[in-house]
């Protein structure tokens, strides 16, 4: 575990495909931090309006359902696992355990349609930053999204925007899906797909896919996980808390 002092509030950004996920994972691991998938939240909000019916263009009924969402991170089964993600609040019994269901194309899709609305963005934020809030105080968070730089921590010291090449982005992202069972999602919808939520991110008028301009650009197409964390971890090491 690497020697930094306590609490250290590390963001990283960048487009979908791009390897946040991976790399925010491993990067908290090493510093024994907590891990805000700011993703995962979306992906849960995008799956309990579906089990709900609740259309992902209907702003008004998502509000509602992220203002009473309550989201739990649980540690991951295994080192090459995504952290378990389970919805406590709006549900009635025990909390749903979301961490498969959310990992689909669909939900995808569903999650990137429901970051457009304004009203989701605002309360989903809230819920972000007590989470963070919460970490940083006992041991430190690693916080990946798409705007976790400009808009959810701009106050954060350590900043990183992740981006590949779409064609790098499009085989990483095919290749999960096949290892998750959906192989019948070709090469050419997921580069399509990427394409959209591209389009989609950067050019919605509410907290859009940027760089921060203090953020460190770490291009990955080239780059395997193992190489873009040294690179973090290096650069963690060089640049006050």
């Amino acid at each position: 575990m690497l020697p930094l002092m306590a609490g250290p509030l590390i963001v990283i950004d960048g487009p979908a495909g791009a390897g946040k996920s991976t790399v925010a994972q491993a990067i908290a691991r090493e510093l024994g931090a907590a891990l805000l998938d700011t993703g995962a939240i979306y992906r849960s909000l995008a799956w309990l309006a579906h089990e709900r019916g609740v259309d992902w263009e209907d702003e008004s009924g998502l509000a509602a359902i992220a203002r009473e969402l309550l989201i739990e991170f649980r540690p991951a089964d295994g080192p090459t696992e995504p952290q378990r993600v389970l919805i406590v609040a709006p549900v009635s019994g025990p909390p749903i355990d979301v961490t498969g269901l959310i990992r689909t194309p669909d939900i995808s899709e569903g999650a990137s349609r429901v970051s457009r609305h304004p009203a989701v963005r605002a309360s989903l934020l809230g819920i972000q930053r007590e989470i963070a809030a919460r970490a940083v105080e006992q041991r430190g968070c690693v916080a990946e999204g798409r705007d976790m730089g400009t808009v959810g921590f701009p106050e954060a010291r350590h900043k990183f925007f992740l981006t590949a090449s779409v064609a790098a982005r499009t085989d990483r992202r095919h290749r999960e899906l096949v290892a998750k069972g959906h192989a019948e999602t070709s090469a050419a919808e997921v580069q399509a797909d990427l394409s959209r939520r591209d389009q989609r991110d950067s050019s919605r008028e509410t907290a859009p896919l940027a760089q921060a301009e203090d953020a460190v650009l770490i291009d990955s197409s080239a780059l395997g996980v193992t190489e873009v964390v040294a690179a973090i971890l290096a650069d963690l090491q060089k640049t006050p808390a």
